[in-house]
C-alpha cells in the first residue's frame, strides 16, 4: 500500500480525537483526493482499538461499492464484502429499502462504524423532510450505529434540504464539516490534477425558420444568444452532428497530445441518453477512434468498465455509469455532453478526471458547450482557486478564425447547413409541404470554426 497522503494522515489524527467524545464525523474532501482510503484507515484504527465489531458502508452506485470493497480488503487485510466471516460489507443506498429485519439488528446487537459515501445524497433531519435514503438513516441508523463517518466531495443539495446526520450553523445554515480538504489545496499538494475547462462556442450561427410560405434567417453570435433568443434548446445542440464533431475533435486532439507522455491516457464522453451515446459512438467510429459504450442497458457494464480501467482503449462513452466515486485513474480528458445542468453533477464529472497517475501528470481537460449555466459553474471553479489566478481566455480553434474572416470578405460561404432534408431550406421547398409544417421547420447553420474559451489556471 502507498503511504498515506498528508491530508489523510492529518484527518485520521483528527478523527481519533473526535471519536473520543463524539459519534459522528463529517469529512468534505475534493473528488479524487482519496476519501475511500481515509475511511478504510479510520475503520482499521477503530477495529484495532477494539471500539467496533463491524464496518457497514453505503454508497450511491454498484461501481463505487466495488471500489470500497477493493480498498477495504487491501487496507484491513481481511475479508470485506457480503460474504461469510467478513469484517464488514458495502451496499448501495438503494438496497436499504430491501434489507431484511435481521440486517438492521446488526446496528443494535453489535458495535458498528457506519460509513456513508457521498452523503449529500441523503437528505433530511426528520422523517417528514427527508428523501427515502435519509429516512432510512434517521429511523434505523442514527441512534443505533456506534460511530458514523460521512464523506462528501460536493456537500450540497439542489433542493436545499439538509443532509442527514450533518450539523449546520445557526442562524446562517452553513454546513459544519469536521475536516475539509478543498481542490485548491489538493492541487497545491500534488494530490489532484489541475483542471483546464474549455467552453466551445460559435460566433457565426444562422437559424432559418420556415412557416407556411415564409422563411426568415436570423444570425446569432454565440450559443448563449441562440438559446436565449430562439426556440432552439440546449438538448438540440447536444444532438447536432456539427457541434458534436467540433467538441469531439478538440477532445481527440487533446487526448492524442496527452498520450505522447501518458500512453494509456483515456477520455470520457458523458452522453445524455442511450440513443445519444450511440450517436456519439458512430462519430468516434468515423474518426477511427477506439471506444467503448456503457449504459444501463449494456450487458456486463460493470465488467466492461473494469476492463477499460486496465486496458488502453482511447474513449469510454457513458450514460450515468461513470459518475461520482468511480475510480479510473487514466481518465484525464472529458467531453461533457450531458443534458444535466446542475452544479453538483458538473463537479462530480470533473472529479472523474482529477485523479493523478504520477508526479508529472498535472492536468485534466474538460470540454463543454458554452451554455450559460455551464459557463457559470466553470467560473465558480475558477473562483475556488484564487491563488491560481484563474482567468478566462479566448483562443482560436485550428487557426480557422482568420481564414473564415478572409473567406467572408471575399464573398465565400463558409457555413455548414444542418438539415434532415436534402434540398435547400428556402428555394427548393415545395409550397404545399410548407403549408403543412407546424410548428416552423428550423434549420441551423454554423460557421466552420469554433471558438474555445479556456478556463486556464496559471
Amino acid at each position: 500500500m502507498q503511504p498515506l497522503r498528508k491530508w489523510q494522515s492529518d484527518c485520521l489524527t483528527q478523527a481519533k480525537v473526535h471519536f473520543s467524545n463524539h459519534s459522528d464525523f463529517f469529512v468534505q474532501a475534493t473528488p479524487a483526493s482519496g476519501k475511500t482510503r481515509l475511511a478504510a484507515e479510520i475503520a482499521q484504527w477503530l477495529l484495532e482499538e477494539g471500539h467496533i465489531d463491524f464496518v457497514i458502508c453505503f454508497a450511491p452506485t454498484r461501481e463505487v461499492v466495488a471500489g470500497i470493497e477493493r480498498t477495504f480488503t487491501a487496507v484491513l487485510n481481511q475479508r470485506f464484502g457480503d460474504t461469510l466471516a467478513s469484517v464488514g460489507a458495502a451496499y448501495t443506498y438503494q438496497s436499504m429499502e430491501y434489507q431484511s429485519p435481521d440486517f438492521w439488528t446488526l446496528f443494535t446487537a453489535y458495535r458498528t462504524l457506519t460509513i456513508f459515501d457521498e452523503m449529500h445524497h441523503c437528505a433530511g433531519h426528520d422523517p417528514l423532510l427527508s428523501n427515502t435514503w435519509g429516512q432510512q438513516i434517521i429511523q434505523r441508523i442514527q441512534n443505533a450505529a456506534t460511530y458514523t463517518l460521512a464523506l462528501s466531495g460536493t456537500p450540497w443539495r439542489s433542493d436545499k434540504l439538509p443532509i442527514a446526520l450533518a450539523r449546520y450553523t445557526d442562524p446562517e445554515g452553513q454546513l459544519i464539516c469536521d475536516y475539509r480538504y478543498d481542490l485548491q489545496t489538493a492541487i497545491q499538494d500534488g494530490v489532484c490534477r489541475s483542471p483546464r475547462i474549455t467552453l466551445i462556442d460559435n460566433p457565426q450561427i444562422q437559424l432559418v425558420e420556415e412557416n407556411e410560405n415564409t422563411a426568415s434567417v436570423r444570425a446569432f453570435s454565440s450559443f448563449k444568444q441562440l438559446l436565449g433568443e430562439s426556440p432552439i434548446s440546449y438538448e438540440d445542440l447536444l444532438r447536432h452532428d456539427d457541434i458534436l464533431n467540433a467538441v469531439l475533435d478538440v477532445g481527440i486532439d487533446r487526448l492524442s497530445e496527452v498520450r505522447k507522455t501518458v500512453p494509456n491516457a483515456g477520455g470520457l464522453v458523458v452522453a445524455t441518453d442511450i440513443e445519444h451515446a450511440h450517436q456519439i459512438a458512430e462519430l468516434l467510429k468515423a474518426k477511427n477512434e477506439g471506444y467503448m459504450v456503457v449504459t444501463s442497458q449494456t450487458p456486463r457494464a460493470h465488467q466492461l468498465i473494469d476492463q477499460y480501467r486496465h486496458n488502453s482503449t482511447r474513449w469510454i462513452v457513458a450514460v450515468s455509469m461513470i459518475s461520482e466515486g468511480t475510480d479510473i485513474q487514466r481518465l484525464c480528458v472529458c467531453t461533457y455532453l450531458s443534458r444535466i445542468r446542475t452544479e453538483l453533477h458538473y463537479r462530480q464529472v470533473l472529479g472523474r478526471i482529477l485523479r493523478k497517475i504520477g508526479a508529472a501528470d498535472n492536468e485534466a481537460w474538460l470540454y463543454v458547450i458554452a451554455e450559460p449555466l455551464l459557463r457559470k459553474y466553470s467560473q465558480r471553479i475558477a473562483d475556488d482557486l484564487p491563488e491560481d489566478q484563474a482567468t478566462l481566455q479566448t483562443k482560436k480553434l485550428n487557426e480557422r478564425l482568420e481564414k473564415a474572416r478572409l473567406d467572408h470578405a471575399n464573398g465565400c460561404s463558409d457555413s455548414i447547413t444542418a438539415t434532415n432534408d436534402s434540398h435547400s431550406p428556402i428555394e427548393d421547398a415545395d409550397e404545399s409541404e410548407q403549408l403543412s409544417i407546424e410548428p416552423p421547420l428550423l434549420t441551423l447553420s454554423f460557421s466552420q470554426y469554433y471558438r474555445q474559451y479556456l478556463l486556464s489556471l496559471i
